[in-house]
This record gives structure tokens, C-alpha cells and sequence, in this order.
């Protein structure tokens, strides 16, 4: 549903005559002939010759969780949370901060891909798609 500032916009965008002009090198202004200006689209808007980039409700797309991509971002969090661990804790020993570095990346990653997971679905539930096949181990069709 548009903001009442979007209905606004685009009546006020259906009101108004586009006007085309070229400026010449002397800065006078040339009004276009008939087959050099864009046709109008039924919307009332003029189309350029440039394609405007389209957005669905979808947005952009969201892949099926997997593990390497949680892997990943392990590779990328691991070590800020160590800094983190480090600036908070100094007067922890070494160990107790590669110890706690692990207990929250144990925490986290799983969440990760729980999170991943909720956004895959949510996904699939606003575009309508279906989920692709699933592949388990071990079976070969054969019962």
C-alpha cells in the first residue's frame, strides 16, 4: 500500500504536462520535434530511452541457508568478537578469552543459520515460490 506522500506524487505526476526541450550551444532552448520525443506509457509517465529498474514486493533475492555461508561469516566475526573479548577483558589470561571467543561463536553460528533459515521462509511465503527439491542422504529413489 503507498504512504499517502507516494498517492500524492504520482497524481501529481498524472496532472502535469512533460515539456521537452534541447539546450544549443548558445543556451537557447529548442523545443523537440514530434518523433524525437519518448512516447508516454499508459501511466501518464514519458518513457526515456533508458530502462528504469523495476522493484517487486519480493526485493532482492534470498538464498537457502547452508552452513559454508554460516562458515563464512564465522571467518568474519570470529575475530571481532576476540578484539571485543580483548578490549572488555584485559586482565582475563589468553586462554579464557580464546575460551569465551569460542563459547559465543558456538551460540551464535547456530542462530545465524536459524536466522538465515526464518528469512528463506519468509521469503518463499512473499514470492510464492517453492522450495527446491530437497536432496537427503542416502536415498536413491529406490524403496
Amino acid at each position: 500500500m503507498p504512504s499517502r506522500k507516494q498517492r500524492r506524487r504520482r497524481l501529481k505526476e498524472r496532472r502535469h504536462e512533460y515539456e521537452y526541450v534541447y539546450v544549443d550551444e548558445e543556451g537557447h532552448e529548442v523545443e523537440v520535434s514530434e518523433e524525437e520525443q519518448p512516447q508516454a506509457s499508459p501511466r501518464g509517465k514519458p518513457t526515456s530511452g533508458r530502462r528504469a529498474a523495476t522493484t517487486t514486493r519480493a526485493g532482492r533475492r534470498i538464498e537457502p541457508p547452508s552452513w559454508s555461508r554460516v562458515g563464512k561469516r564465522a571467518l568474519f566475526i570470529a575475530p571481532v568478537m576476540f578484539l571485543l573479548i580483548n578490549l572488555m577483558g584485559k586482565k582475563l589470561p589468553v586462554a579464557r578469552r580464546i575460551y569465551e571467543t569460542v563459547v559465543l561463536l558456538a551460540i551464535f553460528l547456530p542462530f545465524s543459520y536459524f536466522m538465515d533459515s526464518l528469512m528463506y521462509r519468509s521469503y518463499l511465503k512473499r514470492t510464492g515460490a517453492a522450495p527446491p527439491p530437497s536432496r537427503r542422504r542416502g536415498s536413491n529413489g529406490a524403496a
